[in-house]
């Protein structure tokens, strides 16, 4: 595999991390999802996946996301799963924070997983709501108190009803905010700014807002979120971060202006799936081999074409 070309973007250096920080939680600014390189032959590219690392680091972001939707972790095996953990928290090695996913639709296999797992090195669980069998809003609200009370580790709640299947309400989000102070954060990724809005407002100081998508972060933001988990800045980490901090620190029109020239990317990026698209563009950069597990496959040729035009339109030298 070639070693990825140098990238050029036409843009200042991000500013310092400032902007609100309600709880002083480590997972605020450009959080990154980290993808989980393949080989042709479906066995994971570890080489690539430590230059991707320092390439995150490199490039400004705040912590990385491991092992959620975009690694492709429901296809990954325990065994894999294991050696990533502990390569991830070797080659990091505390110089961001690291927020792992741990969830699933038995919360009792959950618990067993944060009881007797090895969370040295990590900062975090990000736990997403049960998924395929649908739970009332008292049953997510029992889950994630199961979750909370048997977590060595802060919990990150993870809304995505896209996915799921359920949508947690901001009135569980809240009850669970309030009840455990280990509770720091929410993942949101519903789509409904009313219903984000209303968990910012009314919300204790130890809890934060998380945007769980890309298209969203700055309109999120200026309401009172503190960043992003996101899949666009595996490939974009120095100028997403950018957009991220300046909008934190109350730069608005700043921050607008890099959002409006990524308007488009945001959406070609899933059109075919997540993470099809951040991978077919981290492919393009020389970073990667373009391999997905099934059922995902790489992203439609059409599409990587008009995601190679608006890339060179934004400046990005391939």
């Amino acid at each position: 595999m070639e070693q990825n070309k140098h990238l050029s973007f036409q843009t200042h250096s991000a500013p310092s991390l400032q902007g609100r920080a309600g709880s002083g939680s480590k997972f605020r600014g450009l959080g990154v999802a980290l993808i989980t390189p393949f080989h042709a032959d479906g066995s994971i590219d570890y080489e690539a996946l430590i230059r991707l690392v320092e390439f995150q680091i490199a490039g400004g972001v705040d912590f990385l996301c491991i092992m959620g939707t975009t690694a492709e972790t429901p296809t990954l095996t325990a065994d894999e799963k294991r050696t990533l953990k502990e390569l991830l928290v070797d080659r990091v090695a505390g110089r961001v924070p690291l927020l792992m996913g741990c969830g699933g639709n038995c919360t009792s296999a959950v618990v067993n997983e944060l009881q007797t797992a090895d969370w040295s090195g990590i900062d975090g669980v990000l736990s997403v709501c049960p998924m395929y069998n649908k739970p009332s809003q008292e049953g997510l609200y029992q889950h994630f108190r199961a979750i909370a009370e048997a977590s060595p580790v802060p919990v990150v709640l993870y809304n995505v009803p896209g996915r799921t299947g359920v949508n947690m309400t901001a009135e569980t989000t809240l009850r669970l905010a309030r009840d455990f102070e280990n509770v720091v954060a929410i993942k949101e990724a519903s789509g409904n700014i009313t219903q984000m809005d209303d968990i910012i407002k009314n919300k204790p100081d130890h809890f934060d807002v998380i945007s769980g998508d890309d298209g969203i972060t700055f309109p999120l933001i200026t309401l009172g979120a503190v960043g992003v988990i996101s899949v666009i800045g595996n490939a974009l980490p120095a100028e997403f971060s950018r957009m991220v901090r300046l909008a934190l620190n109350g730069d608005y029109a700043s921050a607008l202006s890099i959002h409006h020239k990524f308007a488009e990317l945001f959406k070609l990026l899933f059109v075919d799936g997540n993470p099809a698209g951040v991978k077919a563009m981290l492919h393009a950069m020389g970073m990667i081999e373009n391999q997905l597990r099934l059922p995902l496959v790489p992203t439609r040729l059409t599409t990587m074409e008009q995601i190679s035009t608006i890339i060179h339109q934004l400046g990005i030298k391939l």
